[in-house]
């Protein structure tokens, strides 16, 4: 049995100083506000640097694939800065979950393998057309079908960075079973309801006898579909772990700035207790998310349980951390001028992604035999 490496490696600590000092050029907290605000929610020119010229849009690709040959754990690095910063990047959606559906087909396919390399690369943008709040042990979605010439009709809401599509990849139902396709986003039609988080918003995606391009049928599909879920809710940890960072960081340098009664704020014992109970669950946090990311480098049997552990627990540290960073601002933390609002609201939207705490924890209470 292999034992979970928790610590950063040389080659990690260095991949995040890379990403870190390209968030904090290029996404400073006044830009992010006044993009929100804007017609164009996504950075793309942000996007296209850190997939193609740091290449973290293929980190867990092959390099025969076009790929950096990295693992998961580098994705969850790369995930916890984003994070930290709430980048408006469809990040999720094609690095993590399109990419990792497509790894899970024969990608000795020309027509996968071509789709893989372009995603890599960052030369095109994919997501995998479900809905974002689909737990992995959802069954294989009903939404789409397929017709005997390959056409795909149907509608799936609340797809995960939808709208940044070049490409989507999408799980549906047809003479032989479930299939997996791809379909270019011109030949569907994206709308996009008001998102509750602005800086990654949702896409309602409809195909109306869309040509596709099957990438997998039966015997792939299903365990791709699976797979692709349980690496986002597993990594999706790795970020609420950076966004809880940010808020408890950001706070505690406001509260040793503020005065009141001729002393810092941070120093009043009521909120020092509060700060040291947030900081023991972001250490928890950690060590929860670094499990999840690394089990499924490695492929351990144990991911299913990390998966469930680090997303029930780190997605109510993230909501938490975001909660006190703006009460302990005071009336600041309240205005739409400060990004805490922005923090509170991923993290929000996140603890319903790949399925609520309370499903996680279900789940975790089958897979280690508790009784519910």
């Amino acid at each position: 049995m292999t034992t979970a490496d928790l610590l950063y490696s040389d080659v990690e600590t260095d991949l995040r100083a890379s990403v870190r000092d390209l968030l904090n050029d290029r996404c400073e907290p006044a830009s992010l506000l006044a993009r929100v605000e804007s017609d164009e929610p996504y950075d793309l020119e942000l996007w296209h640097t850190l997939a193609r010229e740091l290449g973290a849009a293929g980190l867990a690709v092959p390099e025969e694939l076009g790929g950096q040959g990295a693992s998961t754990r580098e994705v969850a690095l790369v995930l916890e800065e984003l994070g930290r910063s709430v980048a408006p990047v469809p990040f999720l959606g094609s690095a993590v979950l399109a990419t990792s559906a497509l790894l899970a087909c024969d990608t000795a396919s020309a027509e996968v393998a071509d789709l893989v390399r372009k995603l890599a690369s960052g030369t095109s943008t994919g997501a995998l057309a479900v809905p974002l709040s689909t737990m992995a042990d959802a069954e294989f979605p009903t939404a789409v079908t397929a017709a005997a010439d390959g056409t795909l009709s149907g509608t799936v809401r609340s797809v995960a960075d939808g709208a940044a599509a070049d490409v989507f990849v999408v799980p549906a139902t047809g003479p032989d079973g479930p299939g997996l396709y791809a379909v270019e986003a011109t030949a569907a039609e994206v709308s996009a309801p008001v998102s509750f988080d602005l800086t990654r918003p949702i896409a309602d995606v409809t195909f109306g006898g869309a040509a596709a391009t099957r990438l997998a049928g039966s015997d792939r599909a299903p365990g791709a579909v699976t797979g692709a879920l349980s690496t986002g809710a597993g990594l999706l940890a790795s970020e609420q772990l950076g966004l809880a960072q940010w808020c408890l960081d950001e706070t505690v340098e406001y509260l040793k700035g503020r005065y009141q009664f001729g002393r810092p704020v941070g120093s009043f014992q009521a909120l020092k207790h509060r700060l040291a109970d947030l900081w023991l669950e972001l250490v928890g946090a950690r060590a929860a998310a670094r499990y999840a990311a690394d089990t499924l480098a490695r492929g351990d049997a144990d991911a299913p349980v990390a998966v469930a552990m680090a997303q029930s627990y780190c997605a109510e540290t993230a909501v938490h951390a975001a909660e006190e960073c703006i009460q302990l601002h005071g009336g600041i933390g309240m205005t739409w001028e400060h990004p805490a609002h922005l923090y509170l609201k991923r993290a929000k939207a996140s603890q319903v992604a790949f399925g609520a705490p309370g499903r996680h924890r279900a789940a975790l209470g089958d897979l280690v035999d508790l009784p519910g």
